[in-house]
């Protein structure tokens, strides 16, 4: 059993309320998605483990267990060429739950035209794999958003 914890400060929304019908569809996989707090702050890693993707807007996590864990920051923020993200971690490093992976501005990323809603994703999993999915109220880093089996 993996427990995911929140990568950010903010509100859980679930993700059919994510504006991207890739992440509200869960095409990419089940889970939620928090609503960030507007100040620049850390993005940390939702689990132990690897991490296997990393791009400025985007990582994965995957655990002991093989589970894949990704933290979207932001809605097409693809776009904004990692302006405003800054990397703190090195693809293929092992990192801790808590540890900080991107430095970013949910603010900044709104002022360009993005939503920064951040859906936080089990890759590869069904949905009946996900219990004690959190979907709403009030987050902190680090807070529980699901478990994983």
């Amino acid at each position: 059993m993996t427990t995911v914890t929140s990568p950010l400060a903010g509100r859980a929304i679930g993700l059919e309320s994510v504006p991207d019908p890739v992440f509200s569809g869960a095409m990419v996989g089940p889970g939620t998605a928090i609503d960030p707090v507007r100040e620049p702050s850390e993005a940390v890693s939702p689990v132990d483990g690897v991490i296997v993707s990393l791009h400025p807007h985007a990582f994965v996590v995957v655990d002991d267990s093989g589970h894949g864990v990704l933290t979207h920051l932001g809605i097409d923020t693809v776009q904004l060429n990692g302006e405003g993200f800054e990397l703190l971690v090195g693809k293929g490093d092992t990192v801790r739950r808590g540890q900080s992976i991107v430095r970013w501005d949910p603010a900044a990323v709104e002022a360009a035209g993005k939503s920064p809603v951040c859906p936080v994703v089990a890759l590869e999993a069904t949905a009946d794999a996900l219990s004690e999915l959190r979907d709403s109220g009030d987050v902190k880093a680090g807070d529980s958003l699901f478990l994983w089996k």
